[in-house]
């Protein structure tokens, strides 16, 4: 019942904004898309070394992340992604302070679900996921060495999760009042000190690059303004 509803609320929304305003269900068509770095990195953000592009494919040495040269609001976010053994990684939506990121941005989860480290970890901090705040809804990611999609939605306060050809997680920041417990009543871990509620809805895109020693890959990261 609550996804009929929700996909009323979409149309309804649709009417009211026009056909760009609604979130993404499956992935797209982003042939038309523009690429949110360049090839040679020069319009991104990050400690100088530590990214890297070869033949369309963009990883990290080090934890650091890579921004955008320059805040998004309301947008679609296309990207392939690629985990090595126990990955630890995320995108990251919404940061207002790329120096201070974690509490002040939402970060859709990336990890090695295969692994026993995050397989048995809380599940909101599993693929999909936003992080430390609302579980995808089933496990999609594939096995460490393969290619998964992200189709990501942000609207204002709402943002939706696609994950390999699925709707994983839907969330309205709205209802986060709370910077340590989650509307179902769960924990938000210590670090994520701001409530969701009141994030700015405008900040900059990032990657979130080698964390605890596990390598990640991304290609073909496409972003489309919405009106």
């Amino acid at each position: 019942m609550r996804s009929l509803l929700w996909l009323l609320f979409l149309m309804v929304g649709a009417v009211i904004h026009g056909g760009d305003s609604m979130p993404a269900l499956q992935h797209p068509d982003t042939s038309g898309w523009k690429m949110l770095f360049k090839k040679d990195l020069s319009n991104a953000r990050f400690p100088s070394g530590v990214w890297t592009q070869r033949e369309g494919v963009l990883t990290a040495s080090k934890d650091e992340a890579i921004w955008s040269d320059r805040p998004y609001d309301n947008f679609l976010l296309d990207l392939e992604f690629k985990n090595a053994a126990e990955t630890n990684s995320g995108v990251i939506v919404y940061c207002t302070d790329r120096r201070n990121w974690i509490p002040n941005s939402v970060e859709i989860q990336i990890a090695d679900d295969h692994s026993q480290k995050w397989s048995s970890s809380p599940k909101t901090w599993q693929c999909g996921a936003i992080f430390g705040h609302l579980a995808a809804s089933e496990a999609r990611v594939k096995k460490p060495g393969e290619w998964n999609r992200y189709t990501i939605s942000c609207l204002d306060q709402r943002i939706t999760v696609v994950l390999n050809g699925k709707l994983v997680t839907d969330m309205e920041m709205s209802r986060w009042t709370s910077a340590t417990v989650n509307p179902d009543g769960s924990e938000i871990p210590a670090w994520l000190s701001r409530p969701f509620a009141e994030l700015v809805t405008l900040g900059y895109i990032g990657l979130q690059g080698k964390h605890a020693g596990a390598p990640i890959y991304f290609r073909n990261v496409k972003v489309k303004e919405l009106r």
